[in-house]
């Protein structure tokens, strides 16, 4: 499974990737830009995505991240 970094190009996968990058940015996670006139968090989500410094999976229906793959249900 491969990890992309560039923007996807689904309006609806770019909104769903933004809006959880803002819940980790307002949880306090540091920012991947340097300089930005933006200071709501929804807003560097959006600027990240489009400078294509997010990494993310893109998975079928049924598959599972590679970080639970390994792992058993009990």
């Amino acid at each position: 499974m491969a990890v992309n970094q560039e923007a996807p190009t689904s309006q609806f996968a770019f909104v769903i990737l933004a809006a959880k990058r803002a819940r980790q940015l307002m949880a306090g996670a540091p920012m991947l830009l340097a300089h930005t006139r933006a200071h709501k968090p929804t807003r560097i989500a959006v600027e990240e995505l489009r400078h294509s410094l997010l990494e993310y999976q893109h998975l079928q229906p049924g598959e599972k991240p590679e970080e639970d793959a390994g792992k058993q249900s009990e």
